[in-house]
């Protein structure tokens, strides 16, 4: 009798010990914008299927419900890492409001949140910080954002690209690892981003997975209005990896003309004057690593190679954007106002009051194992200040005509390294512009039907 009790003792642990661990705990929560500022989407992981995907949430108590979906991710990997990602969409948000929010199921809940939703006001002044290039090691900038982010220093995050360095690694594990530690930052603020050349992998599938832009999974480009500002997302990666087929790319060239067109129209471009075009690879660099923009043909801003279809340079100067962000080079480099390698600066005393071409500026380096990048000595005619310092970007939109931009340093415990002001009497088209107006007076007529 003892000896069947002790068998059965085996046998019990036995199972124990080999039974699946379920994991239905939220982790990794991020939020984003919605179809505008104020409809946010909330995201997060599991590790195994819940009975629901909710949010509790509401003005100071949990008072809403919302719920979602969620889908089987399964990674490429050889080990075929598999998670539950959960969206839900939380709908007519009061503006000027602080949201207390946690997410789960039936079987477990998050920590709580909470964010702040923006004035319904013409008046809003939106402060963004802004950086690329920044991996799960080596993310330098990582406490500074999370500190500054704590004290309600920012509206909303543009992530321009790269993350974790991979997502894909070690099965996604390094995926995990890079969304946990930003949910410091990204579970406060809107976290938008953009496909770097680092989440190619699968044909970007983690990208898609485990970000919810206001396009949804499908599509790489959206826009968001932020107060006075249309900031336009694109993948610049549909240039590089035309294995994946040349489509994307003419679809993506296709869409940003008729969304410019749209931004275009008076009545759009009265409450959202300043237009903001954001990919990863940049058009120009005068970094010394041999990369696609420190050529003078860039795929990015003369299009596909000898045919120089599709090229972007030319779309953002003749529908009139003011400011173009870019990362990918691991350095911070601000460029005179810049045209087909011409500078078109307002004046020689005030180059940014009046710019006769877009605005540009890279801003890669976050921090990630690789490190910083270097400059050639010479500093380019259309270049007009380069660090190599880890650090990111800060712009605040003060109201139609001003927009101020400053760079701060991480190595230099958060010191302001550059700044300028873009001042603008009037927005519009810059000299010699060639806007389709066909798409302009399609647009138009698209509204007016609407």
């Amino acid at each position: 009798m003892k000896n069947n009790f002790g068998i059965i003792l085996i046998s019990l642990f036995l199972k124990l010990a080999t039974a699946e661990v379920l994991y239905y705990q939220p982790e990794q929560v991020h939020i984003a914008y919605g179809a505008n500022i104020f409809e946010i989407i909330v995201t997060w992981s599991t590790f195994n299927e819940t009975p629901n995907s909710l949010v509790e949430y509401g003005i100071g108590g949990l008072v809403l419900q919302a719920e979602g979906t969620s889908t089987l991710f399964v990674d490429g990997g050889k080990g075929k890492h598999s998670q539950y990602i959960h969206k839900v969409v939380l709908k007519k948000l009061t503006p000027d409001s602080t949201y207390q929010y946690h997410c789960g199921s039936d079987l477990g809940w998050s920590n709580l949140f909470n964010f702040k939703t923006a004035p319904d006001s013409p008046g809003w002044q939106p402060h963004l910080a802004i950086y690329g290039d920044m991996g799960n090691e080596n993310a330098q900038s990582l406490v500074r954002l999370q500190e500054e982010t704590q004290r309600g220093l920012y509206d909303a995050i543009l992530h321009v690209g790269d993350f974790a360095y991979d997502m894909d690694s070690n099965n996604a594990e390094v995926g995990d690892q890079f969304m946990r530690q930003i949910e410091s930052i990204a579970a406060y603020l809107p976290y938008m981003t953009c496909p770097g050349n680092h989440e190619e992998k699968y044909n970007f599938s983690n990208y898609r997975a485990r970000f919810s832009m206001p396009s949804g999974p499908d599509s790489y480009m959206y826009s968001i209005d932020i107060g006075p500002l249309h900031v336009i997302s694109i993948s610049t990666e549909v240039y590089y990896f035309v294995e994946y087929g040349i489509k994307p790319l003419v679809f993506q060239y296709e869409w940003l003309e008729d969304n410019l067109a749209k931004a275009n129209l008076p009545e759009n471009r009265e409450k959202q004057p300043w237009i903001i075009v954001m990919g990863h690879r940049p058009m120009y660099c005068s970094n010394t690593d041999m990369d696609d923009c420190t050529q003078h043909e860039t795929l990015t801003r003369v299009g596909l190679p000898f045919l120089h279809f599709f090229g972007l340079e030319d779309l953002l100067y003749n529908y009139g954007v003011d400011l173009a962000i870019w990362a990918h080079e691991h350095s911070y480099e601000r460029l005179w106002p810049v045209y087909n390698y011409t500078v078109y600066n307002g004046s020689y005393e005030q180059p940014y009051v009046n710019p006769g071409a877009p605005v540009q500026f890279t801003t890669g380096s976050a921090g990630c194992k690789e490190g910083t990048d270097h400059f050639i000595p010479k500093l380019p005619d259309w270049s007009a200040f380069r660090s190599s310092d880890y650090g990111y970007t800060r712009l605040k939109a003060h109201n139609s005509s001003h927009l101020y931009i400053e760079q701060i340093s991480d190595d230099k415990s958060g010191e302001v390294i550059d700044s300028f002001w873009i001042v603008k009497d009037k927005h519009g088209l810059y000299p010699g512009s060639k806007m389709n107006w066909a798409k302009v007076d399609k647009m138009r007529l698209k509204n007016m039907n609407n």
